[in-house]
């Protein structure tokens, strides 16, 4: 008797818990998963810029760069962009590391955003 009270005591505390589970994942974790909507010309200092200064920069720059990538100004970063190794690394392709390490990835818009750039010959504007 003992064994079926407590039985029905776990199987209750099982369901309560069960049931409090929330998974919006849109409210958890914010929406990003909406498509980009910004249909205009990517601008290299409006958009991308900070883009890498919150993922990138704070490894990839200065006198001993992560991975000896340094990032930071435009040459440097239109270099990588130019190599593949951005927006492979930031897309998480086969054959490169992916970026940002120890940070949560980019949102698809942050890399359609990358990827617009790269794919626009990488201008500075």
């Amino acid at each position: 008797m003992k064994l079926f009270f407590s039985m029905i005591i776990l199987g209750t505390v099982m369901l309560t818990v069960q049931s409090c589970y929330y998974d919006k994942e849109d409210l958890l974790y914010g929406n990003g998963n909406v498509p980009c909507t910004d249909t205009s010309a990517v601008s290299y200092t409006q958009k991308v810029v900070p883009i890498l200064q919150q993922y990138c920069y704070s490894c990839h720059s200065g006198g001993f760069p992560s991975g000896n990538v340094l990032m930071g100004t435009y040459a440097a970063d239109k270099a990588i962009g130019t190599n593949g190794s951005l927006y492979g690394s930031i897309s998480y392709a086969t054959g490169y590391s992916p970026m940002p390490k120890g940070m949560s990835k980019m949102t698809p818009c942050q890399i359609a955003t990358i990827k617009k750039w790269v794919d626009s010959g990488m201008p500075n504007n």
